[in-house]
């Protein structure tokens, strides 16, 4: 399950990781984008509920400087030890540029970077020298963690797919429907041991289909107009149902673009139905080679009006067979 909850304070959670845990649930991931940052909510979870796995999908290579994200990394991993993956990717040009004033350059390199200076840092290596992207002296962990992280790397083409299978403990996919898995998975080739693919999956589990088709319609063209996300749907084969959608976008036409969705793009993208209904859809992840589908709950009707126990009603329901859905 993606943390924190919507409409839950950070300090409330303690009885939401309980209640995943009695619900099915093996893991929390967090993100960081514009609520809270990657690390305080997983930190939260260490403390009190210690048998619940956790994992950041993503923390941005741009944001942080490269020795205070091990350090991050390395304080979870011992707060939480054998329990916490590292998931770490490019984020997008909003998120580092407009939003963290900080140039969105070589993502694909930085990335690459990042990734080799965690894995030396996070063994309790001494890191001194220059990587393409950026230049470190004589880094070391003072503290670091006794069995370090593994470190998952966002994809979404070939390339980065083809580098997280190379030189990754496993890779994490967003924005894509079941029935894409296999494209992607092809790029990574044969698994090594312990190679894991995450997935975030969005779900809106509510039977109010035209309140979920006219979120996820938002969602979608707030998030696949994004340049690597629109190449990565152009890859994927979306090019003639999501076409009119760019071309009304490029035209400054926010609501043509959204209206120009197509509904069997929606539910691809965002399942919704009820809860479960929506675990159901998300194990084909699952059945089509995702090891941890990982859900991220969008508000409904149900949630937004009922408050907690809205959501002690559905985590039970989306729970359904969750040994398969994180």
């Amino acid at each position: 399950m993606t943390v924190p909850l919507g409409g839950v304070t950070l300090a409330d959670h303690a009885a939401v990781y309980a209640a995943l845990e009695e619900a099915g649930f093996t893991d929390v991931w967090s993100s960081e984008v514009a609520g809270t940052d990657a690390f305080t909510p997983l930190t939260l979870a260490a403390a009190w509920s210690p048998r619940l796995r956790l994992g950041t999908a993503i923390t941005p290579v741009f944001t942080r400087g490269p020795a205070l994200l091990a350090m991050s990394a390395a304080a979870l991993a011992e707060a939480a030890p054998g329990r916490f993956a590292l998931g770490v990717g490019a984020s997008s040009p909003v998120v580092v540029r407009d939003w963290n004033a900080v140039p969105f350059d070589e993502p694909f390199r930085r990335t690459r970077d990042v990734l080799r200076f965690l894995r030396a840092a996070l063994r309790g290596d001494t890191v001194d020298g220059a990587f393409d992207t950026f230049e470190v002296r004589r880094f070391t962990l003072e503290r670091p963690p006794t069995e370090p992280p593994p470190v998952l790397l966002a994809a979404l083409r070939p390339g980065m797919l083809r580098l997280a299978a190379a030189e990754a403990d496993g890779v994490i996919l967003n924005w894509l429907a079941a029935d894409d898995v296999p494209t992607a998975l092809a790029e990574v080739g044969e698994r090594r041991p312990g190679f894991e693919v995450a997935a975030r999956i969005f779900v809106c589990p509510t039977e109010d289909a035209g309140y979920a088709r006219a979120l996820g319609r938002r969602l979608i063209t707030g998030y696949l107009t994004v340049p690597a996300y629109a190449a990565f749907h152009r890859w994927l084969g979306r090019q003639d149902s999501l076409g009119e959608m760019w071309r009304a976008w490029a035209a400054g036409d926010r609501r043509g673009a959204a209206a120009a969705v197509p509904d069997e793009v929606v539910d691809a993208l965002v399942l919704h139905g009820s809860p479960e209904r929506c675990a159901a859809d998300a194990r084909r992840y699952a059945a089509n080679g995702v090891d941890v589908p990982v859900l991220a709950v969008l508000p409904t009707p149900e949630t937004t009006a009922g408050g907690a126990a809205a959501w002690t009603d559905l985590l039970p329901r989306l729970g359904a067979g969750a040994g398969e859905v994180a």
